[in-house]
């Protein structure tokens, strides 16, 4: 079973509109229309069993249109995660929510949401989402299109995963986009998942497997960014990497099924 555990949709009012401002921002060419439908044509021709979808609301007003649109998709095939926007006043009772639809987890955007990840003004947010066994999945480092800060790197990502002993966290883009050295220093080896997203292309084939080995392969998930990555290149990218057939099967899909939990 292969898990893409990093992907993102839009409803079909704005999917069109979204994906061509997202790609003018960033440069990068997008591999679906961002539907729900297109993503599933690609996980079909990429054989994907399961996507997870990692919505963001870039503005307070959004975080509850954005969820209902996220419970309703909810199928066999696709998994929505929840967004909360830390300026949401009513943030707690969204979290429990989304907690009771049995969302999986909430996906945070330290550069978008302008908020620096390890905070304490976020530190109730993540209290709540962890009191419900949630996942909380943050995008990771340097983010192509926004100007710096860094809002979220390997360091303060550290210092989450030290204050929330026991937490389930995924570090987007193998713990920071464009910040490995880093991730090497600060992050490996510390209780905390990676995702593979939008990495291939950065990431030479030793490098990414040193970070896999050092960190443990239990501990990496694979995600595509899609649209902004192409699953099928990406998986194939997966199946490349010089380890053995059941470290690759663990990074497609076993391990991201314990991490949500999933009774298949």
């Amino acid at each position: 079973m292969i898990i893409d555990v990093h992907t993102h949709c839009f409803d079909n009012v704005i999917a069109k509109k979204a994906i061509s401002v997202l790609s003018k921002k960033s440069g990068i060419p997008a591999h679906t229309d961002g539907t729900v439908s297109d993503l599933i044509r690609s996980m079909d021709e990429s054989h994907i069993d399961i996507s997870v979808i990692q919505p963001i609301a870039t503005k307070p007003k959004q975080t509850e249109v954005i969820n209902r649109w996220g419970t309703s998709i909810n199928n066999e095939r696709i998994i929505s995660f929840g967004t909360i926007h830390p300026e949401y006043p009513n943030w707690k009772s969204e979290i429990r929510y989304l907690a009771s639809c049995k969302v999986k987890g909430i996906k945070f955007h330290p550069d978008y949401q302008e908020f620096f990840v390890d905070d304490p003004k976020l530190f109730p947010i993540y209290e709540e989402v962890f009191s419900h066994n949630m996942i909380a999945l943050f995008h990771a480092g340097i983010d192509i299109g926004l100007p710096e800060p860094c809002h979220c790197t390997p360091k303060g990502l550290r210092n989450i995963v030290r204050t929330f002993k026991g937490a389930r966290i995924i570090a987007a883009h193998m713990g920071g986009c464009g910040l490995w050295n880093e991730v090497e220093k600060y992050l490996v080896g510390e209780d905390i998942y990676f995702d593979t997203s939008y990495t291939s292309h950065a990431l030479d084939l030793d490098f990414m497997t040193r970070i896999i080995k050092n960190h443990g392969v239990d501990q990496i998930l694979f995600g595509t960014d899609s649209p902004w990555g192409n699953q099928d290149s990406e998986v194939e990218f997966i199946r490349s990497l010089p380890l053995n057939d059941e470290d690759k099967d663990k990074i497609l899909g076993k391990n991201a099924i314990k991490v949500l939990g999933l009774q298949l």
